[in-house]
């Protein structure tokens, strides 16, 4: 079936990405929510320079998604129904990288076929080092959150929160020599686009007003699907349950717009447990796990 390759970094591109991503959700194989690509195409400022974004259509329709980033990574989205574009995806990205290691990521759950044609392009499994699992949880019965004396529990305001939204992230997920570069107008952005939505975008303020703690949810409306994208707590203010308060706030008003499922992804090696925990503490339970194949030069 004959198919048009569009090359595309703009936000008409994005919400084709999008598009794609939400028609062809499914609890059990989709590795991406339409609300992670927001957040991952936009939570950093001057990126988009970097990346290599691909469509392609059959008959005006989207059928697939390849994103590209340095030094050698691959994304992508593709419609079963189309299983022959993946060696032309592979084809695409081995063209941008030569000379380079590779790594494709795909999830132990989606259609044979995309590990078939990885290995025919001469990719191999990754059975050792980090790795990712995805939870879900249904949410027909979620608790009341709590949070400790003196801290508070609430939705942001819109983009009047969004400096302090921005400075708990980089608290959170800054490391030594390796800050967060999510900044206050990377988080306007963020704000600004569909389908964002401040009830679903928690915070809790420590006793002093600062933000400590905070859960930002994306709903698909069609599919009634959420995602939880992303969760932090300021290192200051951990152990105390505050993400877990996030979480649950953020779940509750998912649940009111109508989402019936909520899906998230961490950490699944025995490295990097907080998280995972932190998930399945509140109900999470985890379905499957990306693959990631490489390819050295």
């Amino acid at each position: 079936m004959a198919t048009t390759h569009y090359r595309r970094r703009d936000s008409a591109g994005l919400r084709a990405m999008q598009g794609l991503t939400q028609r062809l959700w499914s609890p059990d194989t989709s590795r991406w929510h339409m609300g992670e690509l927001v957040w991952h195409r936009l939570q950093h400022l001057g990126r988009e320079h970097e990346w290599h974004i691909s469509l392609w259509e059959h008959r005006g329709r989207p059928v697939a998604w390849a994103w590209a980033q340095p030094p050698g990574r691959l994304d992508l989205h593709l419609d079963p129904a189309h299983p022959g574009l993946m060696d032309e995806i592979l084809r695409w990205f081995n063209e941008l990288t030569p000379g380079a290691a590779r790594v494709v990521t795909v999830l132990d759950t989606e259609p044979a076929a995309l590990q078939d044609s990885l290995l025919r392009h001469g990719y191999r499994e990754r059975t050792t080092g980090p790795f990712f699992i995805h939870l879900r949880h249904d949410l027909d019965d979620l608790p009341e959150p709590s949070v400790p004396e003196g801290y508070t529990l609430r939705p942001v305001r819109g983009e009047e929160d969004a400096e302090a939204r921005a400075a708990v992230h980089r608290a959170a997920f800054s490391l030594p020599g390796e800050p967060s570069r999510v900044v206050t107008e990377s988080y306007r952005r963020i704000m600004r686009a569909w389908p964002y939505r401040p009830e679903l975008d928690w915070l809790v303020e420590a006793p002093d007003g600062t933000p400590a703690a905070f859960c930002l949810v994306w709903v698909d409306d069609l599919n009634r699907a959420a995602v939880l994208e992303p969760v932090g707590t300021d290192p200051g203010h951990r152990r105390l349950g505050l993400a877990s308060a996030a979480i649950l706030a953020a779940l509750r008003a998912a649940r009111r717009l109508g989402a019936t499922q909520a899906r998230v992804a961490a950490r699944g090696d025995a490295g990097h447990p907080s998280a995972r925990a932190t998930y399945m503490s509140v109900g999470f339970q985890p379905y499957a796990r990306n693959l990631p194949f490489t390819r050295e030069r």
